[in-house]
Order: C-alpha cells, then sequence, then structure tokens
C-alpha cells in the first residue's frame, strides 16, 4: 500500500522555531530567498534520514547541533530540541476516513547529557514515537525515550527492543523485523522511497554528463547519475516514448530525444530543429537543457517513487522552459506525491495554471520561518473558510 505524507511539523531547527501545515498531492512553496523554504525541504530530508539511521551523521555534517538550532530566544530551563514530525496516509484518500489508518511518526534530538556515551556537541535521539491513528483512536507502535525501546508487534504485544541502542542511532531504522513489525517495516519502508533532487551538477565531470552502466533502472537516483539508464529504460524496456517525446517537443520545438540500444553502457543525445542530423550527446548539451532533461528523467521514469522533492528546479533554466516544466510536474502529480520548493513567481503561476494548486507563499516573521494564511492549529485560512 503507498501512503502520502498528509502534515508535516518542525520546532527548533534553523529558522523553523514552530511549523506545522498539512501538505496536498502537489505541494508548491514559493517565496524570497532567505524566507526559509530550504529549511522546510530540509527537515523533510531529515525525517527520512531519521528512517534510513543516519539522522545524527547527517546533521553534523551540515555543521552539528550548533548550526542546526534555533537561534532565536529559548524558554529558560529548558533543554534545547529539534523537533520533526511526519504523519502520513492512504494515498487514494488521504487517510481521512476513520476505517482507513494513518500514522505519524516524531523524533526528537538534543545534545548529551553527562551520562550518555556520545561526544560533547553530538547530535543525540532523545525521543522518538510511531501513533497509529485510525479515527479517534490512537495506539503507540513504537515508543523510545533515551535508550528503553518498546515496539508493538503484529499480535498487538508490547515488546522491548532486545539489543541496546546507541543514543546517535533511530529506533525505527534498528527494527528490521518484517513479519513481527509489519507497520514499521511499511512506513520506514515508504520513508526510504523518498527522492530529492536539488541542484544537479553540470559541470564537465558530472555523473549526469557520463554515459552509464546499462541497468535497467526504474526510478532515478538524487544525483541524476543514472539517467542514461533511466531513459533507455523507457525507451528499450517499457518501449512507450509518448510521454518523452511529448516533453521534449514542449520544451524544444522541433528537437528529438535519442537513446541508442544500450550494450554495456546507456548514453544519449539530442537532436535538434536547427542539425536534424546531428547528435548532440549528453556532455556537448547546455546546462540548462541537460537540467531539463534530469528532471524529465525524475518525472517520467518508469516507477516513481512516494513522494519527489524538488528544490528551486528552475535553476539553469531559461523563463521559456518554465512552463513545460509546470506540466511535467502536473503530470507526475498524477502518479505520486510532489514537494516543489521555488523562488520563481513564474513556475509558481504556471503550476497554479496547469496543476490547480495554489501555491503556499513562504515568510519571514519576526525571524522565523511561516506560511501566509497557516493558522497555529495547522490549518489555512483560505481552506477553511
Amino acid at each position: 500500500m503507498s501512503y502520502t505524507v498528509t502534515e508535516i511539523a518542525a520546532a527548533g531547527y534553523r529558522s523553523l522555531r514552530a511549523i506545522r501545515f498539512p501538505l496536498r498531492r502537489l505541494s508548491v512553496f514559493v517565496g524570497a530567498n532567505g524566507a526559509g523554504k530550504t529549511n522546510l525541504y530540509r527537515a523533510l530530508q531529515l525525517i527520512q534520514a531519521a528512517a534510513a539511521g543516519n539522522l545524527s551523521r547527517t546533521l553534523a555534517a551540515e555543521g552539528g547541533m550548533d548550526s542546526a538550532l534555533w537561534a532565536g530566544k529559548r524558554q529558560a530551563r529548558k533543554p534545547p530540541r529539534i523537533k520533526l514530525m511526519a504523519a502520513l496516509g492512504d494515498a487514494d484518500d488521504g487517510g481521512g476516513d476513520a476505517t482507513t489508518p494513518a500514522y505519524s511518526y516524531a523524533i526528537e534530538i538534543g545534545l548529551r547529557a553527562c551520562t550518555e556515551a556520545a561526544f560533547a556537541v553530538e547530535p543525540l535521539i532523545k525521543e522518538e514515537a510511531l501513533l497509529l491513528h485510525r479515527g479517534p483512536r490512537q495506539t503507540s507502535l513504537l515508543e523510545r525515550r533515551g535508550p528503553a525501546v518498546f515496539a508493538r508487534d503484529i499480535e498487538g504485544r508490547r515488546a522491548a527492543l532486545d539489543h541496546e541502542l546507541m543514543a546517535s542511532q533511530t529506533a525505527l531504522s534498528a527494527i528490521a523485523d518484517p513479519p513481527r513489525f509489519p507497520d514499521l517495516y511499511m512506513l520506514r519502508r515508504t520513508m526510504l522511497d523518498w527522492r530529492f533532487y536539488h541542484d544537479f551538477r553540470t559541470d564537465p565531470e558530472a555523473p549526469l554528463r557520463q554515459p552509464c552502466l546499462a541497468v535497467a533502472t526504474p526510478t532515478l537516483s538524487s544525483d541524476a547519475g543514472d539517467l542514461a539508464a533511466v531513459l533507455a529504460t523507457l525507451v528499450h524496456i517499457r518501449e512507450d516514448t509518448d510521454d518523452l517525446d511529448q516533453a521534449v517537443t514542449d520544451a524544444f520545438a522541433g528537437a528529438r530525444l535519442v537513446v541508442p540500444g544500450p550494450g554495456r553502457t546507456a548514453s544519449f543525445g539530442m537532436a535538434f530543429a536547427e542539425h536534424p542530423q546531428r547528435v548532440f550527446e549528453a556532455g556537448e548539451l547546455s546546462d540548462g537543457t541537460l537540467r531539463y532533461l534530469g528532471l524529465m528523467g525524475a518525472l517520467l521514469a518508469y516507477r516513481l517513487p512516494a513522494l519527489i522533492a524538488l528544490n528551486e528546479p528552475e535553476a539553469s533554466l531559461h523563463p521559456e522552459l518554465l512552463p513545460p516544466l509546470a506540466r511535467l510536474i502536473a503530470k507526475a502529480a498524477e502518479r505520486t506525491q510532489i514537494w516543489v520548493v521555488t523562488h520563481s513567481q513564474t513556475l509558481a503561476a504556471a503550476l497554479e495554471e496547469h496543476a490547480g494548486v495554489k501555491p503556499m507563499t513562504v515568510i519571514k516573521r519576526a525571524g522565523e520561518t511561516w506560511i501566509e494564511g497557516l493558522r497555529l492549529g495547522g490549518g489555512f485560512r483560505d481552506e477553511e473558510e
């Protein structure tokens, strides 16, 4: 069963003092540079890192707790914490039906206590919980406070985890017994399936410009290094190029995508209207053309992930490519959940036109990131009205 993210909450993380908001099938965040759009995107990445078991390492790599913690005024005598939560529901009805289970995963990260075996400023897991919501009923499937971890098995029994976790390990990533804990396994697998695409490299040595191993590839990797294999999978395995051809024609009038039959490696090129017999290989294409093709691979792949997050996908694209990109995103949103962060009003307006989704405007107020029209309870004024 496929689950979508229905709500996100984050507190104590960078410019996110405390925010909670619902997500749609397609969520578009637009705002000026410095408003904190990327921090919203990064909060979702950190939740995936918790599922993968590398949350502490990810926070350390981005500057550690000194950099990641909310820099504003905090409550006196309370230890600084980063709190993250994601709610997931059924893909068909958003988890709103009382008979359909929905889930919420929450985690708190803090600094070392004097009794914990960790480095002085290492990000550590303080609390963790996975709840099952079925109508008004709520059941704890996973509970962790400090070193103590309990999980509810398929028989409904509450059992202590049978091995000790380090303070930097997440309990969700440590429980690896699908038959005994099927809900935990399913939710973790969904989170690990999310894909985050940000700033594809296009320098001469970029993976995107190189041939790649010819292995059937249903989903584009985060660095787009397997784009040639993704395109070859669509052309030579699915043998359906209608969407690819339409996306290329929409963006580059008279052009065509060329994907040779792969041998040991897979490759691709483009032929343009001005030189129809000349195929320009990936290494010869402009940065903007190559980035657009990378986004095509992400949004038209054989199998789309449970969620696609795009951070400023308009980077290096000519303004004329933004309406075609919006149409690509709108089409992909029919197959999966998509999160778009952009500072381009042109792209936001095109997404509203082609997908019928009103962008959420990200702002700064008193130093914290907020969304226009968002109520403290988590809903939006215009939707309630």
